[in-house]
């Protein structure tokens, strides 16, 4: 534990752990085996470090528990807000780059890797195995799938739901998501359905009097 770091009350931190200098750990937080904290680290209260991920194969009696042995490794100047939590890797390592700022309520999945400089709001989830690049932005409630990219720079407004890949630098929205302005012209006729369903059955009914009058 280097100079000027700071565990507040009831908080533990496991064994083989490595924290940094000037760090600070709030009341009642956990950095469990195989954590490895930055310098200027800040851990709100409850947050829990390198937690137990999410692994399991199906056996035939039922789950069977993958042991989950990688690291979880948060890079200088890292934030973490109040009860999130960011489970360490199965086999390689669950890495949270420099300057990142993680809000609270967050989950992080094993395998995971967060870039630099990037925000997560609060009540985000991320599955295991996927990676954002450096200086991407996560909206309040956002879930990114397992095994996907979020490129540089790009963003997910609040509440989407991300199934595939996100190029660097684009902004997308919605569940699933899709890039924004598509999001914004899908939402405008949606809202436009009730009138262009009266219209419908309008010209449907002026049809058949006409096809009436006809015969």
């Amino acid at each position: 534990m280097g100079a000027g770091t700071v565990i507040g009350a009831h908080s533990y931190v496991g064994h083989g752990v490595t924290i940094g200098e000037d760090t600070q750990i709030d009341p009642g937080c956990s950095v469990l085996e195989g954590a490895i904290l930055g310098d200027r680290v800040r851990l709100h209260c409850g947050s829990r470090i390198s937690s137990d991920g999410f692994g399991y194969t199906t056996g035939p009696d039922g789950p069977v528990k993958i042991q989950q042995i990688g690291k979880c490794i948060l890079e200088d100047d890292v934030e973490v807000g109040a009860n999130s939590t960011i489970d360490r890797g199965s086999l390689g390592d669950t890495i949270v780059g420099s300057g990142t700022k993680i809000d609270n309520l967050v989950h992080i999945g094993h395998n995971c890797r967060i870039g630099r400089n990037c925000f997560i709001v609060a009540q985000v989830g991320i599955a295991g195995s996927s990676v954002l690049g450096d200086g991407v932005r996560l909206g309040g409630q956002v879930g990114v799938a397992g095994h996907l990219t979020i490129a540089d720079g790009a963003a997910i407004a609040a509440g989407g739901g991300t199934m595939s890949n996100i190029p660097a630098g684009e902004t997308w929205s919605g569940r699933p998501a899709r890039p924004h302005r598509d999001w914004l012209r899908a939402t405008s006729t949606f809202y436009k359905l009730p009138d262009l369903l009266r219209r419908l059955s309008a010209l449907e009914r002026a049809a058949e009097d006409t096809d009436g009058g006809e015969a």
